[in-house]
């Protein structure tokens, strides 16, 4: 048992009821307060600025310096999993004792009152493509249904290394891309702004310190390094990536936006809604294998939001979903012994439950455009309109404990 995630835990701290940060979840972040980016962690509403609770002596004993009077996470990061564990085990233990109510209240801000920074410096940015659901349909889409997945997808977690430069914070708004097209039926692309512009759907994981170049981090080490989660929307230019992918795959049509959550959830905190995955037929290599319930129940949802509409919800997924988890592609990614470092950046993919309730994309809740979704206003999308705010939310929720990511929530521009 981790003793912070204690389903009984209560703080003396408020919690909004279905908020998602009660006691038992303790994020990680970056804020601006005072002028100054300091690390952070969230209970309700209350924003417990960690350098402050450092200096105030709370952990004593725990860290041997206040690795969060830094402009980033990656410096804590770097720590074991046993120093991260520690810490928000310490954090629950202060917050849930009346003893200190009136110790360590110089570290409180309410969320209104602070600026949320990005948490981690990416270092590096890799984007798996392991929603089964979610491969099938664009397979069936591009080429046929007997052929939908290629044949290396149940072998291997499919990815590529995106462009960490171009990975911001919610609430960051994006400019349309422009690129080159080759519209229906030509003969020679044209260049403009992307017309068929789409969210993606994904959860990402942050690595801590991985090992030398040459090692590999295997299927049984690897929640060793990984210290969280956040929600993920990998912007994609349809058009673009249509004409340009082939044979070296994505490209301009991905590296010019993902957007992210401002809190990092740790494994830790999701560990009590873990579950089974889906039977991995044919049977995986050896170094893929792996015992236990790795797959996560984290329940996702996207909205669309314009100047003449609220908040819409287009899709409702899930995370567990997933056919490749966390585990195997990490050991996947440094089985050549490729290496890690804290901060890395790997996202999932596009997840796409087994109905069209539950697509990840609007390329799949459109169906290539042929099948718009009515909006609120009695407009239709196929894909993402200029002045569309996309949001995105993500929480677990068992046992009468909620635990939540927040949101990413992205405003599209027109092409500058």
């Amino acid at each position: 048992m981790i003793n912070a995630n204690n389903p009984n835990l209560k703080s003396w701290i408020d919690v909004p009821k279905l908020s998602d940060f009660p006691i038992q979840n303790i994020p990680f972040g970056i804020a601006l307060i005072s002028n100054k980016k300091v690390a952070v962690t969230r209970i309700g509403d209350t924003v417990i600025n960690l350098s402050k609770l450092y200096l105030l002596g709370a952990f004593h004993g725990i860290l041997s310096e206040n690795y969060f009077d830094k402009e980033f996470l990656n410096d804590f990061l770097k720590l074991k999993k046993s120093d991260w564990r520690s810490v928000r085990n310490k954090i629950s233990e202060i917050f849930t004792n009346n003893i200190n109510i009136n110790k360590y209240t110089s570290s409180f801000c309410e969320i209104n009152e602070v600026q949320m920074c990005m948490p981690v410096k990416v270092g590096d940015y890799t984007d798996f493509y392991s929603s089964r659901q979610h491969a099938y349909n664009v397979g069936c889409m591009f080429r046929d249904p007997e052929n939908a997945l290629l044949p290396n997808w149940l072998h291997i977690p499919v990815g590529y290394h995106g462009r960490s430069s171009s990975i911001i914070l919610s609430g960051t708004d994006i400019y349309r891309p422009k690129g080159q097209q080759l519209p229906l039926n030509a003969k020679a692309p044209v260049f403009g702004p992307c017309k068929l512009l789409d969210f993606e759907l994904e959860m990402a994981f942050i690595t801590g310190e991985g090992k030398p170049l040459g090692d590999s981090i295997s299927i049984d080490e690897a929640e060793d390094y990984i210290f969280g989660m956040v929600i993920f929307n990998d912007w994609s230019a349809r058009d673009i990536q249509k004409w340009e992918y082939v044979p070296l795959g994505p490209f301009l049509a991905k590296n010019f936006a993902s957007s992210i959550s401002a809190w990092i959830v740790t494994l830790d905190a999701l560990e009590p809604f873990r579950c089974k995955g889906e039977l991995q037929k044919p049977e995986v290599l050896p170094y893929l294998k792996f015992t236990g319930d790795k797959n996560i129940d984290i329940n996702l949802e996207v909205q669309i939001q314009s100047d003449n509409f609220s908040a819409y919800t287009v899709s409702k997924s899930n995370y567990k979903y997933m056919y490749w988890n966390m585990n195997q592609q990490l050991a996947h990614h440094t089985v050549n012994g490729c290496d890690i470092h804290a901060g890395d950046m790997m996202a999932s993919g596009t997840i796409s439950g087994n109905d069209n309730s539950a697509y990840g994309s609007m390329l799949e809740l459109s169906w290539k455009g042929t099948k718009p979704i009515l909006m609120p206003d009695g407009s239709e999308r196929k894909f993402i309109n200029d002045g569309d705010t996309v949001i995105m939310k993500a929480h677990c929720s068992k046992a009468n404990v909620r635990i939540g990511f927040g949101e990413v929530r992205t405003k599209v521009l027109s092409s500058k």
